[in-house]
């Protein structure tokens, strides 16, 4: 049985649910052409039944990286590569203008088990394979995988590239807080936080910090990538923040360690 800490209950209360909340980026701006392997995700709990939305990345015209809590339980899932889904008639359904693909989930994954401040999970990774593969003429680049252990090698501040769908803007007034937003794909700079922490041979810290000039990641944006800044290489896949303000810092699953690789290049 998967164990659920408090600060799990927070998270998934801020992902579950196709019209509420699902990880975003936060003092982003439109992402263009710029990163177009990177694609919004609805996942189904049960056939024919949407229940949330993630990030994910191209990473050959069938398999999608993502995150492992974007996976499990999901039954089946479908891409839309398109920088606005907003308005898209058939989302969050598959059709004419999404991939559907089968769900995976890293078998160390655990939700509850992680250490650390939140013990929010490990091996936090996913993927999704595709029934049929993504043409050339809609996405014609892909995400790469980072070398084994790359992120032990980046040094403190190391630039990164932050790009997902999902919630921009908290709206405040009549009652708590609400993040909300439209779907559409952004990116926004933020940098490595590194240092030894107690989960950091399994995470990357990252600043979310628009003050000081860096973006971040809020609900919606879960599974998308961290990239190193002006590169297709993927450190890691955006995991959790750790208060609902979507300030401070925020974690990532690291994708460079070799058992993970060696799963995600197994569906190759």
């Amino acid at each position: 049985m998967k164990k659920i800490s408090i600060a799990t209950v927070l998270v998934l209360a801020l992902l579950l649910g196709i019209a509420g909340t699902a990880l975003a980026i936060t003092n982003g701006q439109p992402d263009g052409n710029n990163h177009p392997y990177v694609g919004l995700l609805v996942f189904d709990d049960a056939p024919g039944h949407p229940a949330w939305r993630c990030s994910g990345t191209l990473l050959s015209p069938t398999l999608v990286l993502t995150a492992g809590h974007c996976t499990d339980g999901a039954v089946a899932a479908r891409v839309w590569f398109d920088e606005i889904v907003q308005g898209n008639p058939e989302y969050p359904f598959s059709g004419a203008t999404s991939y559907d693909g089968t769900p995976y989930t890293y078998p160390g994954f655990c939700i509850g088990c992680g250490n650390g401040l939140p013990g929010f999970a490990i091996y936090d990774t996913g993927v999704v394979v595709l029934s049929e593969p993504v043409p050339t003429s809609v996405v014609d680049e892909y995400g790469l995988l980072p070398l084994a252990g790359l992120v032990d090698r980046l040094k403190n501040k190391t630039k990164l590239d932050l790009v997902g769908y999902g919630v921009q803007e908290q709206i405040h007034g009549g009652g708590p807080p609400v993040w909300t937003g439209l779907r559409v794909r952004l990116y926004a700079p933020s940098e490595l936080v590194s240092g030894e922490f107690t989960h950091s041979d399994k995470f990357m810290r990252i600043a979310l910090n628009p003050g000081g000039g860096s973006g971040g990641t809020c609900f919606g944006d879960s599974g998308g990538p961290d990239l190193k800044r002006g590169t297709r290489v993927i450190l890691a896949v955006n995991s959790y923040v750790t208060n609902s303000n979507c300030a401070g810092v925020g974690y990532s699953s690291r994708v460079d360690l070799p058992e993970v690789l060696e799963w995600v290049n197994s569906f190759e």
